[in-house]
């Protein structure tokens, strides 16, 4: 698998269909991996979807082997991660066709931004991605010196 970095935040129009275009940088990433699309779930950590292509899958079972076969947090980490996540291949034009239940969870509707981050990208209501930047931005100034050299 090629190790991509997801990177800048673009906004691009849903359709009533739930079609939007991906990001150019983000659809030329994801075909390398060998899909010619994006894997995306929604997320754990509030309204909106995380996505990537299919070695961001990877890296993830490869994080949960490390965990006991019988836990109950990686079940539970499993059945989330890989039972609700879809792979959406690209149409001709580029797009991807968002299954109803995404565009409910993350709250979607007309805008939506697609946010880079690094291994994997984010993609949120434009509204609700605007509203967290300012916030995020001053954390990042607060938490810059705990970024360490390698």
């Amino acid at each position: 698998m090629v190790f991509v970095l997801f990177l800048s935040s673009v906004t691009n129009g849903l359709d009533a269909k739930g079609r939007i275009s991906v990001p150019a940088n983000f659809r030329a990433y994801c075909s390398e991996s060998g899909f010619d699309g994006v894997v995306l779930w929604p997320s754990l950590d509030g309204a909106y979807l995380e996505g990537g292509d299919l070695s961001v899958l990877s890296h993830y079972q490869a994080m949960l082997d490390l965990m006991d076969l019988y836990d109950s947090g990686r079940e539970a980490l499993e059945l989330v991660i890989f039972g609700e996540s879809e792979k959406l291949g690209f149409d001709s034009t580029g797009r991807i066709s968002l299954p109803a239940r995404f565009r409910e969870h993350a709250g979607l509707s007309e805008k939506v931004t697609f946010v880079g981050r690094g291994r994997k990208f984010e993609i949120w209501d434009e509204a609700a991605h605007e509203a967290r930047r300012s916030e995020l931005r001053d954390r990042a100034l607060v938490n810059r010196h705990r970024m360490k050299p390698t």
